[in-house]
């Protein structure tokens, strides 16, 4: 372990993060999107992390491995005039609900700013230890 070895970890932590809250824009901003280029309606999205760990280096910490499609079930509404609606008349919504996206951006954001002031933190101990040798 060498002494940026906490600062490499903090980064990747902040890179995950943002790869994170980039995923949870994309199910807001397709929270009505009944009609994707695949077919059907969009379904909410989940960024996937995993240690990242290097058999000499040691702890390289957080990396994103996937980015997964939530599997529950899609939202059914009665709108028979809709251009998407099934024989029933039901159209299938997102399975993006607006409470969850909004505790999991907070609870991203906060994780980002915890890895920001561990890096603050890191940068200010090195540079007191710089000092030292005055």
């Amino acid at each position: 372990m060498n002494i940026f070895s906490g600062m490499r970890i903090s980064a990747s932590g902040l890179s995950a993060e943002r790869m994170r809250i980039d995923t949870i824009s994309s199910n807001v901003a397709n929270l009505k999107t009944t009609r994707t280029k695949n077919g059907g309606a969009y379904r909410r999205k989940v960024a996937v992390f995993q240690e990242n760990f290097d058999e000499k280096l040691g702890m390289l910490g957080v990396k994103t491995v996937a980015i997964e499609e939530d599997k529950s079930p899609l939202r059914k509404l009665y709108k028979p005039n809709h251009p998407d609606a099934d024989a029933q008349g039901y159209v299938e919504y997102p399975n993006v609900d607006m409470l969850t996206e909004r505790a999991d951006v907070l609870s991203a954001m906060r994780s980002y700013e915890s890895n920001v002031e561990t890096l603050n933190a890191q940068k200010n101990m090195i540079s007191k230890a710089l000092e030292i040798g005055r």
